[in-house]
């Protein structure tokens, strides 16, 4: 869901009147190497754990270092617009995932919208870093409970932590991309109306 946020945000600000020069002279991140290092971890887990036995013993306890050093990274970051939000919904994700032994719990009811094939998958077992969410599931509301379809173009199941999530990375992506001005006006007009 975050690939989501992030191209929706970008294309918000460019229908705002945003650039990419912005983007890229503004884009300082304290240890910025790490984000695009757990993205590779995440793909490389993902694809290689049901051909290799250790891996897919030790998939969930990556999974949830992944989120571990994720979060270490928006906290030392926490300074710039919309990383707070980010936080914060990374770590409800992480919360339900450690309490349910390192997996995302996913609602039977509203993965009714998805390839029933992953549906069969989530009852047989696992998918990747997702279970199915039963009575047993500790903090089951919040685990992807939250079905997104038409009109939406890619259905999908989200966590209120993927919402908390995408808000921050709206923020932040808008913060980057729109012109200083545009901003600054944007807070004087909001003032004005609070003095009116």
């Amino acid at each position: 869901m975050v690939y989501d946020g992030i191209v929706i945000s970008i294309i918000v600000a460019l229908f705002r009147g945003g650039n990419f020069k912005k983007f890229t002279e503004d884009l300082h991140l304290k240890r910025g190497w790490i984000f695009p290092l757990l993205l590779v971890v995440q793909l490389f887990v993902f694809i290689f754990q049901t051909r290799i036995d250790w891996l897919a013993s030790a998939s969930n306890y990556l999974y949830l270092s992944v989120y571990v050093i994720g979060l270490y990274f928006l906290w030392i970051n926490r300074h710039h617009h919309g990383f707070n939000l980010i936080f914060a919904g990374v770590l409800l994700n992480f919360i339900v995932m450690a309490a349910n032994g390192g997996r995302m719990p996913v609602s039977e009811e509203a993965a009714t919208i998805l390839d029933p094939h992953f549906v069969q998958a989530l009852k047989e077992g696992l998918y990747a870093k997702h279970q199915l969410l039963t009575e047993h599931t500790w903090f089951g509301f919040l685990g992807d409970i939250i079905p997104l379809t038409t009109p939406y173009p890619r259905s999908q199941v989200i966590s209120i932590g993927d919402v908390v999530m995408n808000v921050g990375v709206y923020i932040y992506i808008q913060h980057l991309m729109l012109p200083v001005k545009k901003q600054e006006d944007k807070s004087t007009s909001i003032s004005a109306e609070k003095a009116i």
